[in-house]
């Protein structure tokens, strides 16, 4: 039986994967958005399911705004001594770390600091004997200067740090820049760190090996794209299976798609891993489109992308840009939006509104219908559906002079104002949104049963893929609401896309 890749058509950027047992796990990036970091299970690697986040909000009064591309970047997943250890860079604020015991019930600290500062990124620890040590890479935004590595040492409970600064054990500025992400592993006698090189849309993954932990580290690349279309294929996880199998999971830069999850076979030559398809064991291998499963396990494991709000928990397809605030949502027969007022009402863009709840893009090419009560009550209050990346459309029920208008507004990161494209009256009580997605990047937007003609390009967002969500807002304090019954997304075959 033959996977076929990607195996996560979704954006979960920077995985790093575990196995426990006859299990696999999985982390990956959340930026701004909350809960944060989020858990997948796996029997196959292959079929996947999200089970829960590392945390509910992000660690810092700040984010109860919205800082675009900010918050939790690539995070690490390690497994040591009966406590699974999730190492998360804040750019902003240091590296964190959260444990647990139970890693199916989630049962996570809450983020403490563990080294702090500005510019570390991508941390990953590594336990050798009786000491712990942390690999960071470094974001150039932040402290000036990137294609380096660094080392730390660290207790073993990854507590404290003991090396007051990082050591430089890599620089990677004339054979592999901008080498990042980098991850832990141990063969053989060998300590390997897998970094990717080369920038997220047009790099490589590079595999650094050395008998002491500080080096020196020889280097060769093991994946890259040759003549697939598998762009810049790096920054994930080297798994070992059972008897000395090992997988490596990465991601695809696929714009308004986001970081889609990717998964190659492995083959060590003289002690390096080499990844996906290599005719020849001496060269970097090519991603795989089809292979054989690496472990043959069947799994009823999937990744949800509707909700029908018959929970009495919000589901864990929903991330908001900003931590969420009390009052901004009940489930009672639906989901019940509140028109909640944010300082940021005061200018009309919808990319600073904290209280959106957004969800990835999940198939090449599909329709959104969500149907809604209107309950406004108020002059600006408002309710919508929406495609949000760095440019984005939506569609929404604005009260204006006392009567609902239906409009279509437009807007972008680096604007604080939205303009209306279209508006006229709508004087029904309930309305269906419906958004419809053709690959690789247009969408078209409309409500009950109709779709309007006008069609927009979707753009990714600041270091993710677009989202679709909805929300209910107001400009000032409202009594408004407005009840969410469905939000039905359907794939759409080739055959059906046109019409």
């Amino acid at each position: 039986m033959d996977y076929t890749n990607p195996i996560i058509f979704q954006d979960f950027s920077d995985p790093d994967v575990i196995r426990k047992n006859d299990n696999f796990y999985m982390v990956a990036s959340s930026f701004n958005h909350t809960p944060g970091i989020p858990v997948l299970k796996s029997k196959n690697l292959v079929d996947w399911k999200l089970i829960h986040y590392v945390f509910e909000e992000l660690p810092f009064p700040r984010f109860k705004d919205v800082f675009h591309g900010e918050g939790a970047w690539a995070p690490s997943l390690r497994f040591h001594k009966g406590k699974y250890y999730v190492s998360i860079p804040f750019p902003d604020e240091g590296i964190y770390i959260s444990s647990c015991t139970n890693i199916d019930q989630g049962d996570w600290t809450k983020p403490w600091c563990l080294i702090e500062g500005k510019g570390l990124e991508d941390p990953c620890p590594i336990w050798i004997k009786d000491k712990c040590y942390m690999v960071v890479g470094f974001a150039k935004s932040r402290i000036g200067f990137n294609s380096c590595l660094g080392l730390y040492e660290v207790s073993s409970d990854l507590k404290e740090k003991i090396s007051e600064t990082y050591t430089i054990i890599y620089d990677g500025h004339n054979m592999n820049p901008t080498i990042e992400g980098p991850k832990f592993n141990m063969r053989n006698g060998w300590i390997y760190i897998m970094a990717p090189a080369g920038s997220v849309k047009t790099g490589w993954q590079v595999c650094l090996r050395s008998k002491n932990i500080y080096g020196p580290y020889e280097a060769k690349i093991v994946l890259m794209q040759n003549d697939t279309k598998i762009n810049g294929p790096h920054q994930g996880a080297l798994i070992e299976l059972k008897r000395d199998a090992w997988a490596f999971v990465h991601f695809q830069d696929l714009d308004c798609y986001g970081r889609i999850v990717h998964l190659e076979p492995v083959k060590w030559v003289n002690d390096w891993p080499i990844c996906g398809y290599a005719p020849d064991e001496l060269l970097a291998g090519s991603p795989v489109t089809k292979h054989e499963y690496l472990v043959n396990k069947e799994s009823n494991f999937k990744l949800e992308t509707s909700d029908l709000f018959q929970s009495n928990r919000l589901s864990l397809i929903w991330q908001t840009p900003a931590n969420k605030q009390p009052g901004w949502y009940t489930l009672s027969r639906g989901l019940v939006l509140s028109c909640y007022y944010h300082h940021n009402m005061a200018y009309s863009a919808l990319n600073l509104t904290p209280n959106l709840f957004l969800t990835k893009l999940s198939y090449p090419s599909f329709k959104i219908t969500a149907l809604c009560e209107l309950r406004l009550e108020e002059d600006g209050d408002e309710v919508g559906l929406c495609y949000m990346g760095s440019f984005y459309k939506y569609i929404c029920i604005r009260r204006i002079s006392g009567q609902n208008h239906l409009q279509i507004r437009s807007g972008a990161f680096n604007q604080k104002e939205d303009v209306a494209l279209f508006d006229c009256l709508y004087q029904n009580k309930e309305i269906e949104f419906v958004m419809k997605f053709t690959y690789p990047d247009k969408y078209q937007l409309g409500f009950n049963k109709t779709i309007f003609k006008e069609i927009y390009t979707a753009t990714p967002g600041r270091w993710i893929g677009g989202k679709t969500g909805i929300y209910a807002r107001s400009n000032h304090t409202s009594s408004g609401y407005a009840r969410f019954k469905y939000y039905k997304v359907k794939a759409v075959k080739k055959s059906e896309r046109k019409g």
